[in-house]
């Protein structure tokens, strides 16, 4: 007979459940056990858990996140499909959960420059949160576009892809002009477009013409590559108001010293966030 631990009871429990923006929409039935009510459970950070933030390597390449997810929010079997919508409110939460209400930030009025400290209303924050409307299509002439949240697997990617195709590019402005040099900035200018352009092909679910409903990646890419700029800008413009209506507001502040009202965007990583 297994011998139940007796510091059972001290382990830690749920500091507070959270709705996801999302409701859960997007995620693949084996990837999530949402509750009836729509509240997941959201557990304070381990120590392990705080190790993990702080090692270089998983915070790049995302496991760090995935990782502090799979902790806090056991309900969540598969963090890599989490739909942006749903990313930044989660490791809110997880900061609410393992370390407080508020948190103090280190803002510089724009005004007369002094840098001042402040707390910041997390749980205000959290409440704030409002999914972008995805049920609606983009109309083009006679297309209709239908989109989705990009993953956090699609977003991590991209970003460290794009990272490494910029530290490529630094280091050929440092070869000696030629055609070698040329070359290589060609292609690695390309390689940067093709990843933006994925970004965009990642979150659109179909495109519908009069005759047919498109849902294959490889022809919608080539169409992307193929239309004029008015239309790639429009479905690129679209995505981007998609994902600024999801994304947490700016923050209000009033300096001490002057007075001066400004706002501040508020960005969320693990790497500062947790640290």
């Amino acid at each position: 007979m297994q011998q139940i631990n007796p510091l059972q009871s001290y382990f830690r429990r749920p500091a507070l459940y959270l709705k996801l923006p999302s409701s859960g929409a997007g995620y693949p039935s084996t990837a999530i056990d949402l509750p009836d009510n729509g509240e997941l459970p959201i557990y304070p950070m381990t120590a392990i858990d705080e190790i993990t933030s702080r090692t270089p390597d998983a915070l790049f390449n995302g496991v760090a996140v995935t990782e502090i997810i799979r902790s806090c929010v056991p309900n969540i079997k598969d963090p890599w499909v989490i739909p942006q919508v749903d990313l930044d409110s989660i490791l809110l939460a997880i900061k609410i959960a393992s370390n407080g209400t508020s948190m103090e930030i280190d803002t510089a009025c724009p005004s007369c420059g002094e840098t001042s400290k402040y707390d910041v209303n997390l749980t205000g924050l959290l409440a704030g949160f409002k999914p972008a409307d995805y049920s609606k299509l983009l109309e083009i002439n006679d297309l209709k576009i239908k989109f989705k949240p990009l993953s956090y697997k699609s977003v991590n990617e991209a970003g460290t892809k794009q990272f490494e195709v910029q530290y490529q590019l630094n280091n050929v402005q440092n070869m000696p002009e030629g055609d070698e040099r040329d070359k290589m900035s060609s292609e690695l200018i390309k390689t940067m477009n093709f990843l933006a352009m994925s970004l965009v092909l990642d979150t659109i679910e179909y495109v519908k013409t009069p005759e047919a409903t498109v849902l294959e990646p490889e022809y919608i890419r080539e169409f992307l590559e193929n239309c004029d700029i008015k239309t790639y800008e429009a479905i690129r413009q679209y995505t981007l108001d998609l994902k600024r209506a999801s994304e947490t507001k700016p923050l209000q502040f009033k300096c001490i010293h002057c007075g001066f009202n400004y706002e501040q965007p508020f960005n969320i990583n693990v790497s500062d966030f947790f640290g």
